[in-house]
């Protein structure tokens, strides 16, 4: 999407090259129509899937637990730190996700959706929240669904009742968060409490000392935007000069800000920089700053980052962090998901090859591990290993092929397709990744995930006649809200800009010559985009090779899950052989596992090997993290009558006992192996009994496996050492 306010006369050139570049592509590459409407629908279904389960099972909560099918309110789940900042009990996921209904051409949900906001949101809550997460969410949605109104409105087929209701709630919203902004810099503090404001430590808010250059340099678009449709500079003018406040504070030989700066003296508390978390969308709103509201400004400061970044950080096809004081040393030997948006950006920017060269970095790493790890090193390999179904690599997958018309992309849009429905797609929606080498979920669903996923792939595959209004008349925010293009041309500030902000210094910029792509440069033969994406995929298949799927073809599943792993099978101890893992039997009866990665017979069996630990120490956690109550045997047969008690460890399989008052009442059987490690030889002895085993030898798992293929009611499973623990398990 081509988002300039001042689109030049290069566009039109490029619509030639791209017309005579899809000719050349097309015989071998092109997606066929039919194939990209079958696409484009599998988006509004997977939308569907997501959007559906959030208003079932979660709504009017600010997330869906897509695991569990409930609904994330804060305060009632365990704490995730500053994450749950996003949430303030203020309907999250439905407020971001009002643009993408109409994108999709949703517009009676997006009705529905409209009226349920003003029914049954409340913006006064008592509760502290994150005033950047609050802005690009809730605000931009807010405002997103308000532009959307107002199209609709005036189309004059729908929202005819509506009186700019939802502008009313923003305009609310932003004077809840401008206390936030009494600061003496202008750097607005990171947290507002939503009813009181800047209160003090009672409220968590007052007391912060820094702010991350993201966290106070992405405000501008949905400030002025609301400044804008109200007619009120007050918005506007706070979100500029924090702007300014950070231009003046970077650092100045090498024209590069850090990443966490101290909102009262402007000192930065961490001097690394890149283009990825605690940075990226300060440098993406002074882009879009300049092409939403036309201030040639923002494009200047824009343009002096932009060199120093593609002098410093940019190492194509990476992009690694430097010490803003001295550039030319890396701050680290990773990068973050987060710079997935960059390559997108330097599309708008005009400068295609380094989003070629990073995007297809990006694309290799991503299907090395199904999904772009959180983290990952500079030879590609994971570095934290989660992945909150983040959107930003779609987003400049949609970009670049806008710019391109390259197919390809197409193709890149179809894996990720695939791969979240593959790995990610659960009954209850999408669940984000815990570790993108084992597979395993994370119970969360993040509102980016509807507000910005499904925009862009949907964007990708569909043709200009399935969108409802012109996609050029908008601007992307960085939460992918919709604020159009026309409010360069509504009143602004008068304000006085401060005095650091009139000057600005002289750079050569030559390179930068296009404030819209740079069709001189693009493509000068039909080969230009493979020419750079060839040596990278070789590149990055070198540095990382990617396991060969010896086991379920194209799935990258383990050939052995925790979950199965039983102790006394032969087969499964040869796995554990291959992978470098030893079973080792303890005195007490337990088992352990332990991992020799020189001993697998394969370096791919190793990191296999890796993988099936990683699971067997999610499974153990699992277990401490529920904290049964301990339970008791009692003994209710003649002698005793009950007067033998004996404690018991709590249930771990089968019948939750504390949901039962009578608990499992029955004669016990002494199971045959005593083990239990084994099928029963005396099944119809032990059917309709509790079973009695020893403990050890196995995992209490095949255990309860065992007596339950016998058909025991329950199990008690005895230590060897006087005073050891008594466990129980019901096995139905």
């Amino acid at each position: 999407m081509w988002t300039a306010g001042r689109i030049c006369a290069a566009t039109m050139k490029m619509s030639w090259v791209l017309l005579l570049l899809a000719a050349f592509l097309c015989p071998v590459h092109c997606m066929t129509r039919e194939e990209r409407q079958k696409l484009r629908d599998q988006v509004v279904e997977m939308f569907d899937h997501a959007y559906r389960n959030y208003m079932d099972h979660a709504y009017p909560a600010d997330e869906l637990m897509p695991l569990t099918c409930r609904g994330r309110v804060r305060g009632l789940e365990p704490s995730r730190g500053d994450v749950d900042d996003a949430l303030g009990k203020f309907s999250l996921t439905l407020i971001d996700t009002l643009d993408t209904l109409v994108l999709l051409n949703k517009t009676e949900e997006f009705e529905a959706a409209v009226r349920r906001v003003l029914s049954d949101v409340r913006l006064d809550n008592d509760i502290v929240v994150s005033v950047f997460e609050t802005n690009i969410r809730v605000l931009g949605g807010l405002l997103g669904g308000h532009s959307m109104a107002v199209m609709l409105r005036e189309g004059g087929r729908r929202m005819l009742w509506y009186e700019d209701e939802l502008l009313h709630m923003a305009k609310d919203l932003g004077l809840r968060l401008l206390p936030a902004f009494n600061t003496s810099s202008g750097l607005p503090y990171p947290r507002v409490n939503l009813r009181h404001g800047v209160r003090g430590p009672e409220t968590r808010t007052g007391t912060e000392t820094e702010t991350c250059t993201a966290c106070a340099g992405t405000i501008i678009l949905e400030f002025a935007a609301l400044s804008r449709f109200t007619g009120d500079p007050i918005f506007e003018d706070h979100a500029r000069r924090a702007l300014d406040f950070l231009w003046e504070k970077r650092q100045r030989n090498s024209n590069l800000v850090g990443t966490t700066i101290n909102i009262h003296s402007g000192e930065w508390v961490r001097r690394d920089s890149g283009v990825g978390a605690g940075i990226d969308s300060y440098y993406e709103y002074l882009m879009k700053a300049y092409i939403l509201l036309g201030d040639d400004l923002f494009l200047q400061r824009f343009n002096i980052h932009y060199a120093s970044i593609m002098k410093y950080i940019s190492q194509p096809p990476l992009l690694l962090d430097v010490h803003i004081h001295k550039p030319l040393l890396p701050a680290r030997t990773w990068m973050d998901s987060l710079l997935a948006f960059f390559p997108g950006l330097q599309v708008l920017k005009g400068d295609i090859r380094p989003a070629i060269e990073t995007h297809e970095m990006l694309y290799q790493v991503t299907k090395k591990h199904n999904f772009l790890p959180e983290a990952f090193t500079t030879d590609f390999r994971v570095h934290w290993a989660q992945h909150p179904l983040r959107p930003e690599f779609a987003e400049s997958t949609y970009f670049l092929y806008k710019a391109t018309g390259d197919p390809y992309y197409l193709e890149v849009g179809r894996t990720v397709l695939d791969n979240l429905n593959r790995f990610a797609r659960v009954p209850c929606g999408f669940a984000a990744m815990k570790d993108v080498r084992t597979g395993s979920h994370e119970d969360r669903m993040d509102s980016f995930f509807l507000a910005e996923m499904f925009k862009y792939l949907f964007l990708l595959f569909a043709e200009g006649d399935d969108l409802p209004f012109d996609i050029e008349d908008y601007i992307f925010t960085t939460e992918a809200h919709l604020l159009p293009l026309s409010l360069s041309t509504a009143p602004r500030s008068q304000t006085t800009p401060a005095a650091n902000s009139t000057a600005v210094e002289e750079l050569d910029d030559s390179n930068f010559d296009w404030t819209c792509p740079n069709t001189h440069l693009l493509f000068p033969d039909p080969a230009f985009p493979r020419n750079f994406r060839d040596p990278i995929k070789i590149a990055v298949d070198k540095s990382c090779p990617r396991p060969s799927p010896i086991r379920e073809p194209g799935m990258g599943r383990l050939p052995l899950r925790a979950q199965d792993f039983m102790a006394n099978n032969p087969e499964h101890l040869e796995l554990l052989r291959r992978m470098g893992v030893s079973l080792i039997h303890l005195k007490d009866g337990r088992v352990q596992l332990v991992q020799h990665a020189s001993q697998a017979v394969s370096a791919i069996a190793a990191e296999d090997g890796m993988r099936f630990m990683q699971e067997m120490m999610e499974l153990s956690s699992q277990q401490q993290k529920e904290q049964l109550p301990p339970r008791a045997v009692q003994i209710v047969s003649h002698p005793f009558f009950g007067r033998v008690v004996l404690t018991a460890g709590p249930a771990q399989f089968g019948t939750d006992l504390s949901k039962s008052s009578t608990g499992v009442r029955g004669f016990i059987t002494v199971a045959e192996p005593y083990s239990g490690c084994a099928e029963l030889t005396n099944a119809e002895f032990v059917q309709g009994r509790i079973a009695l085993l020893q403990r050890g030898q196995c995992m209490f798992a095949e255990k309860a496996r065992h007596i339950m293929k016998a058909g025991a009611i329950g199990g008690i499973v005895i230590g060897e050492d006087m005073g050891s623990t008594w466990m129980i398990w019901l096995s139905q």
